[in-house]
């Protein structure tokens, strides 16, 4: 087969990795049997991973070189480890100023009959793939996340970004979370 006739399957291939973003509230809001309201100025973007349900792009704060984003994971019932090896797992990506993981303070909330756990840490984040070795350390940078208890598993909200993006974001996160309700296909 000649390269010309290969051409259309790996434009093909390329379509899905480099699709733009859109506004939130034309993508897909609801996993693991919840359903909840994307603040607005979200983006959804592609996911860089297939673990993911879907990927939010949060607009920087002024003076933050780089947006701030949020990953949604849903695996299933049972399935996504506890609440609190995923806290643990978090933390372990940050390094405080004094070297170490920072501490975990989870606050458990409910939202009608969704108990919902959140935390926060910041730092050095060690961005990129747990445990594979392959990561970029960003200084200055956040985590705020959610782990909700939906009706078909755990929902893992984690938003990341450089510290003056997420703590701006942070209420936008709040307001996700108390919009959770059980969806209508659950």
């Amino acid at each position: 087969m000649n390269a010309l006739a290969l051409l259309p399957f790996v434009l093909l291939q390329l379509v899905p990795s480099h699709a733009p973003s859109q506004p939130a509230a034309e993508s897909a809001s609801g996993a693991g049997g919840l359903s909840w309201s994307v603040p607005k100025g979200w983006m959804t973007v592609p996911s860089a991973s297939q673990m993911r349900k879907v990927t939010y792009k949060i607009p920087a704060a002024a003076g933050d070189a780089e947006p701030g984003e949020m990953a949604v994971f849903f695996f299933g019932q049972g399935q996504g480890g506890s609440v609190e090896s995923n806290v643990e797992r978090w933390m372990g990506q940050f390094e405080s100023d004094k070297g170490a993981p920072p501490a975990a303070r989870p606050k458990v909330l409910k939202i009608g009959t969704i108990a919902v756990t959140l935390v926060s840490a910041s730092g050095t984040y060690a961005s990129g793939m747990p445990g594979t070795g392959q990561t970029v350390d960003k200084r200055g940078w956040a985590l705020y996340g959610a782990i909700a208890q939906g009706p078909q598993g755990p929902v893992f909200f984690k938003l990341v970004g450089p510290k003056k993006t997420i703590e701006r974001s942070s209420g936008e996160l709040d307001a996700l979370v108390k919009s959770l309700k059980p969806s209508q296909r659950a």
